[in-house]
């Protein structure tokens, strides 16, 4: 993965390639000095300085800055300007530097309503997140020069390591984005096993149940969704034990990685079912999530469990009828084979609590009905405990990684009876699907705070969302929430 480099400087320092400045909607220019201030209003009065949200001008400085050039970028109406705006700017920047890259020095405005930290934090996530490219298999690469400086002018509390904190969790977001985008034939469960014992350190064990593991601890349910693939399916365990961390917590995340959903016999309309290789994007998260962790020495354990599984057709599908055994020993009427997502995180979800999990959150592009609700830019999150639900919802908001919450009840837990199981895994009403598999999945999410999260919109993209992802593919959701969560456990 690139590295970038990040530095914290007093205004004017270096010759970098190129100078963003912000400019809010309602102000005439952004903040210079002398002759580039001159230029500036020159533009301003010809009428193409304006600071909507995204927008950006280039003025070659011909000497007048220690920047080779300027790079004018809208952030919106200043009362209204958040982390996401400058993100938002700072990506734009990104992208209109392609054909540069080098050094980029950004002048933190201190008469936004965003403190500093905040600011070098968004703006860091922005340029980098901004500047990624899905086309990495591509055999000819076009304008690609990437930037490998950010300077950020402007000292605050904090500054330097929110930055440099931004920098590498914003690395393994990529990462997540780069795992979600690879070809099904390149990233099989047993690949993903693969990518993911990579990451092994001193304080992060990574291992995989196979095939065969899987069957004698009676994972049933995951078993079933993966036996009809050549690829069978793997449990993917990852451990981060700091020396320093708290006893009494130990994070528990869980994923689905259904590498290539075809829907089974239910099978899935031809159209788009290519976009099904990210099935996998909320197992990319949660590993991503953990090795950024462990890079950034937080202070608390992490129980990882991804369920990882191909869900394909042959004569050995699990078929809608069957009725299926989960680990902990709850049987499931089977009434459609692409309600599978569920079926793997049943399993999952036990063996996080067996291994010790005490607060789990589980990141699942899970539902078609949560995508209809919230669209592209918020997950919905159920939780069984309001401290632990507050919890999350406080580092999705400090993270980027938007989420809102929805409702559990006991009455709605009739959406999952069967006839003839304990439960089945979908219903034929048309009603509060995405509560449907909350409910499902609350039964095998043990004792003690458990959160799930259903980032089927924002997780992996049709299309460009018009902010800081401009990408269609997958967007790493799951990852920056991740850390601040665990970021905050850990204080």
């Amino acid at each position: 993965m690139d590295e970038v480099a990040i530095e914290v400087s007093s205004p004017g320092g270096g010759s970098p390639d190129a100078l963003a400045l912000v400019l809010a909607e309602d102000d005439t220019t952004p903040g210079s000095d002398g002759d580039l201030q001159q230029q500036l209003q020159q533009l301003a009065e010809d009428g193409e300085l304006r600071g909507e949200l995204g927008r950006t001008v280039v003025l070659h400085t011909n000497g007048a800055s220690t920047a080779r050039r300027v790079v004018v970028a809208g952030v919106g109406k200043r009362a209204e300007v958040d982390a996401d705006a400058v993100r938002t700017a700072a990506a734009a920047v990104a992208r209109r530097l392609r054909d540069v890259g080098g050094t980029l020095a950004w002048t933190l405005d201190d008469s936004l309503p965003l403190p500093l930290d905040e600011q070098a934090r968004a703006v860091v996530e922005g340029t980098l997140l901004g500047a990624y490219s899905p086309g990495r298999w591509k055999t000819e690469q076009k304008g690609g020069k990437q930037i490998e400086r950010i300077v950020l002018y402007g000292a605050g509390d904090g500054v330097d390591e929110t930055a440099g904190r931004a920098a590498t969790v914003s690395k393994w977001v990529n990462w997540a984005r780069d795992l979600a985008n690879s070809p099904p034939n390149e990233l099989t469960p047993e690949d993903l096993a693969q990518r993911a014992a990579q990451l092994a350190g001193p304080n992060l064990e990574v291992s995989a149940l196979d095939p065969q593991q899987i069957d004698e601890l009676g994972m049933g349910a995951l078993s079933a969704v993966g036996r009809a693939s050549a690829n069978g399916p793997r449990m993917i365990v990852l451990r981060y034990e700091p020396a320093n961390a708290r006893s009494d917590v130990v994070l528990g995340l869980v994923g689905k990685a259904i590498t290539f959903d075809a829907g089974g016999i239910s099978l899935k309309p031809a159209l788009k079912m290519y976009d099904m290789k990210g099935d996998m994007a909320g197992g990319a998260a949660v590993i991503a999530g953990t090795a950024a962790a462990a890079e950034l020495q937080l202070p608390v354990r992490i129980l990882t469990v991804v369920a990882a599984a191909e869900n394909l057709v042959s004569g050995d599908s699990f078929r809608p009828g069957d009725i299926l055994r989960a680990a902990n020993g709850k049987t499931i009427e089977i009434t459609n084979t692409d309600a599978e997502g569920r079926l793997v995180l049943a399993d999952a979800l036990w063996y996080a609590r067996r291994e010790g999990a005490t607060n789990v959150l589980d990141f699942a592009t899970l539902t078609g009905a949560m995508e209809v609700a919230l669209g592209d830019l918020y997950a919905g999150l159920f939780a069984n405990d309001d401290a632990w639900r507050n919890d999350i919802l406080a580092a999705a908001q400090a993270s980027g990684d938007h989420t809102w919450p929805f409702p559990l009840h006991r009455r709605y837990r009739r959406y999952v009876d069967s006839t003839y199981a304990d439960m089945k895994n979908s219903s034929e009403l048309r009603q509060a699907g995405a509560v449907l598999a909350a409910e499902f999945l609350k039964e095998f999410s043990g004792e003690g705070p458990w959160g799930h999260i259903d980032m089927a919109g924002p997780g992996f993209l049709e299309r460009s969302r018009g902010d800081y992802y401009t990408q269609r593919g997958g967007t790493g959701y799951g990852v920056r929430l991740i850390v601040e969560l665990a970021r905050r456990l850990s204080a």
